[in-house]
């Protein structure tokens, strides 16, 4: 009797402990899931799309690769999103700093909307758009209005990112969302050329910041 009466006090704990170790297991897998759920990166499919110039640029000289080209792809790569450069159908922005200028001047006096040479492709299955742009006289460069303006932006939420040689965002965010009223626009991540050129580990640190 006592030796049947162990057996079964041996058996109750066994099964004791694998409940324990279940319920742990499932606890982790909780955790785990919480986790994945909190990094910044945005739900559903999301696009990075930007507009970016070489050549001489303010405080950075002549450059191979645009300043927001190279904060772009650190997004891209961050939160796993697919890429579209914004290029104009006929290129004739020039490569000297003070003559770009001037055309960017003509351009916003003008309200104008350069042709974009491609388009994105089945853009209604992104959720979420993260936009970068050079901040040209106070504003966005006139062919990124005409992005905004050549599709349904309805129900979509747009994350802006610029850069800037003192600027700062220059309010673009207000400016976005009067473009596509019908879209959220988040707050602008604004990087400076000469950070994005020689010093991409503090642009990095300032979009892990900016994603969270």
């Amino acid at each position: 009797m006592k030796k049947a009466l162990a057996l079964l006090m041996a058996i109750a704990i066994v099964l004791s402990l694998a409940a324990c170790g279940a319920k742990t297991e499932k606890s982790n897998e909780k955790t785990t899931g919480g986790e994945t759920a909190s990094t910044p990166a945005a739900s559903g499919k999301s696009l990075v799309v930007y507009f970016s110039r070489t050549g001489e640029q303010d405080k950075v000289g002549v450059i191979e690769k645009g300043n927001t080209k190279i904060v772009a792809e650190m997004i891209a790569e961050k939160v796993g999103a697919d890429t579209f450069e914004i290029v104009p159908k006929n290129d004739t922005y020039p490569m000297t700093f003070d003559a770009l200028c001037d055309v960017a001047k003509e351009e916003q006096n003008n309200n104008a909307r350069p042709e974009i040479k491609d388009t994105v492709k089945d853009f209604d299955s992104y959720d979420t758009i993260y936009l970068g742009y050079p901040i040209w006289w106070a504003d966005l460069p006139m062919i990124c209005y005409t992005f905004l303006e050549s599709y349904d932006f309805n129900g979509k939420t747009i994350v802006p990112f610029c850069t800037h040689e003192g600027s700062a965002d220059a309010n673009t965010q207000k400016k976005i969302q009067t473009a596509v009223p019908k879209a959220s626009v988040k707050e602008v991540l604004a990087v400076r050329g000469q950070d994005a050129q020689k010093d991409k580990d503090s642009v990095k640190k300032q979009i892990e910041d900016w994603l969270k």
